[in-house]
């Protein structure tokens, strides 16, 4: 153990100075400008070449050149001048395409602020509310009314409409309705 760190230790030191670059640098060498001598490459060198005219023998029938005139014969064509189509419209009439709602409740409607319209129908079912001061077509969003549903409230409506369908001062709870369920 000891004679291989002894001999791992001699060959370092022996090595080291030639890795470590113990010689000095080398002296620039100079060269003779004389040496260089110049090349003429023949490909570079600019030689013009002359294009021969086309051989007439290969020429079309039907050839072209400047003083060629590009016409056909023939008359010119009649001018039509279209003229707006005269079209008559129906008159217009007056229609219902609104289907019959599968059936229709009557009872009392309340409001509240909750932004949707309550009912005891699945949501997204299609209403129409008719009440003294017209009517809306809602989509239901929600279930109710839970609060006295006993005495015969069917709808709580969001409160503008409430009051739309109403027609009724602000001060007014309750107003009869009719509901359509589409």
């Amino acid at each position: 153990m000891v004679v291989g760190a002894a001999l791992t230790a001699a060959l370092a030191l022996g090595a080291l100075p030639g890795i470590a670059g113990s010689a000095g640098p080398a002296p620039a060498s100079v060269i003779d400008p004389t040496t260089f001598q110049s090349v003429h490459v023949p490909a570079s060198s600019a030689t013009e070449k002359t294009v021969a005219p086309l051989d007439g023998a290969f020429r079309a029938a039907g050839w072209i050149d400047s003083s060629t005139l590009l016409t056909e014969p023939g008359k010119e064509p009649k001018r039509v001048i279209p003229h707006r189509p005269h079209v008559a419209v129906p008159a217009a009439h007056g229609g219902s395409a609104q289907k019959p709602p599968r059936y229709e409740l009557s009872g009392y409607a309340t409001f509240y602020g909750h932004g949707t319209t309550a009912m005891r129908l699945p949501r997204g079912t299609t209403i129409i509310v008719c009440g003294a001061g017209g009517c809306l077509e809602r989509v239901i969003g929600d279930y109710g009314p839970a609060a006295n549903a006993g005495l015969g409230r069917i709808i709580d409506l969001y409160t503008p409409d409430f009051f739309d369908i109403c027609g009724c001062p602000s001060w007014e709870g309750t107003t009869w309705v009719t509901v359509s369920v589409y």
